[in-house]
C-alpha cells in the first residue's frame, strides 16, 4: 500500500511482525487467533456452535490452533485453544474439536501449504449471499478487494463433516484469498490471522451492500481495468494485513485478559 506525500514517514503500525525464535511466533499467533474470535463475536458473526478460525503452528506445520466446539466466541482467551493434527489428534487442549472445524480446515491447511489462517463463519449477509449462488461483482471500491481474488464453492451436500469436503474446497480456492460456499457461507483464507480475518469482515460487508444495492436498484459494475487497477492497490496481502490492524488493536485493548 503506498504512503499519500504528506501523509508522514510512516503509519501508526508498518509492517507485520518478526520474531526471534519460533516461541515468540506461536505466542504471537494464538494472541491474534483469540483475538479473532473476540472481533467476531463483536461483529455477530456466532450461530450457535458454527463458526471457526484456524491458524497453522509455525513448528508443527501439520497442525492448526481451533477454537473448541461449542465456545462463546466472546469468551475465547489464548489458554482455551486447541492444536489439532491434520489427521484430528488433539495435541493441545482438554476440549473437543467441531467436526465441521475439522474437516474444512484440515483439507485447506493440508492442500495449501501457503495457507496460514482460515475464517469461516455462518454470517448473516454471507450465508444470504451465498443462497444466491453468485460471485460478488466490483460495484464498490471495496469490493474490488475480492475482484479476480475468490471463487464460488458451487457443491453444497450438507453439514461437512467429511475431509474429504474440505480438500476440494482447497481445490476450488486454489490461489484466491476467498470463497463463497454455496448455501452456507463465506470462507477466507490469508498469510497471516489479521489477513484472513479482515478479509472476513470486509467480505461480508461486501455481500450486505451488494444485497442493499440490488434490493434498491441495478448497481454501475466497474469496469475490469477500472476494478483491476483499485483490486491491485486494495486488494494485496500487505493491504489486507495493514486494513486489519485497527479491529486487533481496539479489540486488545477492550479485552486484554484474551492474552490469558
Amino acid at each position: 500500500m503506498a504512503i499519500p506525500p504528506g501523509a508522514g514517514s510512516k503509519p501508526y503500525y508498518y509492517e507485520p511482525p518478526s520474531f526471534a525464535s519460533v516461541e515468540e511466533e506461536r505466542a504471537h499467533r494464538k494472541e491474534r487467533l483469540a483475538a479473532a474470535f473476540r472481533i467476531f463475536g463483536k461483529f455477530g458473526f456466532s450461530e450457535g456452535v458454527a463458526g471457526h478460525i484456524t491458524v497453522r503452528d509455525p513448528e508443527q506445520t501439520d497442525a492448526f490452533w481451533v477454537n473448541a466446539l461449542g465456545q462463546p466466541f466472546s469468551d475465547i482467551s489464548v489458554s482455551d485453544l486447541l492444536l489439532v493434527s491434520h489427521t484430528g489428534e488433539i495435541l493441545e487442549g482438554n476440549y473437543a474439536v467441531n467436526a465441521a472445524a475439522f474437516a474444512i480446515h484440515s483439507g485447506i491447511h493440508m492442500n495449501c501449504p501457503e495457507v496460514v489462517a482460515a475464517a469461516h463463519s455462518h454470517s448473516l449477509y454471507g450465508k444470504a449471499w451465498s443462497s444466491l449462488g453468485r460471485m460478488l461483482d466490483p460495484i464498490t471500491q471495496d469490493a474490488c478487494i475480492f475482484y479476480g481474488n475468490h471463487v464460488l464453492f458451487d457443491d453444497y451436500t450438507g453439514v461437512v463433516t467429511d475431509p474429504s469436503e474440505g480438500a476440494r474446497i482447497a481445490e476450488s480456492l486454489g490461489s484466491s484469498k476467498a470463497a463463497i460456499l454455496r448455501n452456507h457461507g463465506l470462507l477466507t483464507v490469508g498469510g497471516s490471522v489479521d489477513e484472513a480475518v479482515w478479509l472476513f469482515v470486509t467480505m461480508e460487508r461486501t455481500c450486505q451492500a451488494q444485497l442493499l444495492a440490488e434490493a434498491a436498484g441495478t448497481p454501475v459494475v466497474l469496469d475490469h481495468a477500472t476494478a483491476e487497477h483499485t483490486h491491485k492497490y486494495v486488494g494485496n496481502d500487505f493491504s489486507s494485513w495493514f486494513s486489519g490492524q485497527p479491529l486487533f488493536e481496539q479489540i486488545l485493548r477492550e479485552h486484554p485478559e484474551l492474552k490469558n
